[in-house]
């Protein structure tokens, strides 16, 4: 039933046309027609996403080197390096993010079945964040340090398939518990942390909100131990106790009991020592809690192997919003592809197979079920774990 119609086409049929025209209203993005559409803009960036274009007069040559086929991959205008440059530069990067909401509003129910690992009722979600580096003479809005300009990617991932729930994009120099201010906590869900996270007053919230999290302590953080439990050595854990905060600026921002369990790591022959306001589960649940939260580490290293979000094109807060914003759409519009058709290659081979096809004129599935999942795309070890099944 696709005869006749690109792989690109096919793709994009899986975007919610009529939830982005509503994005884009949302923001006026088309109030002002200069021949370039926020669709069409939304089009090329996907382009370059799937095919790793360097720039954007890379974009225009790859696309009018087939003119036949732009019209029935869905753009209306007229495709050039100066109207797109001019379309990430006044294009609003909120409409991206809209839209990137609406895809996840998809993908997420599809994975809500998928194993994590450890025997927990409750959904699971890391939150952690990147930096991405630029150049401050290039990036001067984006300061960072004296000699440094970067953006940070701040992120909360359902672990039930890896789908990212949430995406700040601000200035290097915001702090990472400034992001818990953003945050609305699941009633019963849990969030795990690392240490950067250590905000009792913003902890508190999630008590408040009857959310639990797992969050690695400092080593400054003044403990009185109030009750001793008693644990299996033989499985790594070496305490689990009842504690109160004893700093007074700490236990007057967290004034109700915590549990604190500690945990010997054999690989890296650390231990680990968490916080959490959960009682109920086995301490043991909850260090394998804390090591689910690798998957987040994961996540941020592949998508900047693998999608266009460390090399911009463009150097306005706008254009790199909205870049990254795209880059997310297209990982997440894999996964709902990837679950739409019943594919069982990861998410690394899917890419790397459509990146070669995009213009090919043959049935997506097919296309896809075509290549061996298999070792020969498999080079880049546990990330492809992704959406392994």
């Amino acid at each position: 039933m696709n005869a006749g119609r690109t792989i690109f086409s096919q793709l994009i049929e899986h975007a919610p046309s009529k939830d982005f025209q509503k994005c884009v209203a949302r923001y006026r993005g088309d109030a002002n027609p200069r021949g370039f559409s926020c669709w069409d803009q939304y089009l090329a960036m996907v382009f370059a996403q799937f095919t790793y274009r360097e720039s954007l007069r890379d974009i225009e040559a790859c696309l009018r080197s087939m003119p036949g086929k732009l019209f029935h991959m869905g753009f209306r205008g007229k495709v050039s390096r100066t109207t797109l440059a001019d379309a990430n530069e006044s294009h609003d990067w909120r409409i991206y993010s809209d839209f990137v909401q609406v895809l996840i509003g998809i993908a997420r129910p599809m994975y809500v079945e998928d194993p994590i690992g450890i025997d927990l009722n409750h959904s699971l979600y890391a939150l952690d964040s990147t930096t991405i580096d630029l150049c401050l003479s290039v990036f001067p809005w984006a300061k960072f340090r004296k000699h440094k300009a970067a953006v940070k990617m701040h992120t909360i991932l359902d672990l039930h398939g890896n789908i990212p729930t949430f995406i700040s994009i601000s200035n290097g120099k915001v702090h990472d518990a400034k992001i818990l201010d953003e945050i609305f906590p699941e009633v019963g869900a849990f969030y795990v942390m690392d240490r950067g996270y250590v905000d009792f007053e913003r902890l508190y919230r999630f008590s408040l909100s009857s959310a639990f999290f797992v969050v690695r302590t400092k080593s400054n953080v003044l403990l009185k131990r109030r009750y001793s439990h008693e644990v299996d050595k033989t499985t790594g854990l070496r305490s689990d106790h009842t504690v109160i905060l004893t700093a007074i600026g700490s236990a007057t921002a967290y004034p109700e009991v915590l549990r604190h369990v500690t945990d010997y790591d054999q690989k890296t022959e650390r231990r680990l020592k968490f916080l959490t306001n959960n009682f109920a589960l086995p301490a043991l649940t909850i260090a394998q809690i804390y090591k689910c939260r690798w998957q987040i580490e994961l996540f941020f290293k592949w998508i900047k192997q693998h999608l266009r979000i460390k090399s911009f094109y463009g150097t306005s807060e706008n254009t790199v919003k909205t870049q990254i914003w795209i880059a997310v759409s297209v990982y997440v519009l894999v996964a709902i592809i990837r679950k739409r058709l019943g594919l069982e290659a990861t998410l690394y081979q899917i890419l790397q197979i459509l990146s070669v096809t995009i213009f090919v004129k043959t049935p997506l599935l097919q296309a896809i079920q075509g290549i061996d999942s298999q070792p020969d795309l498999v080079d880049f070890g546990n990330q492809l774990i992704l959406f392994a099944l």
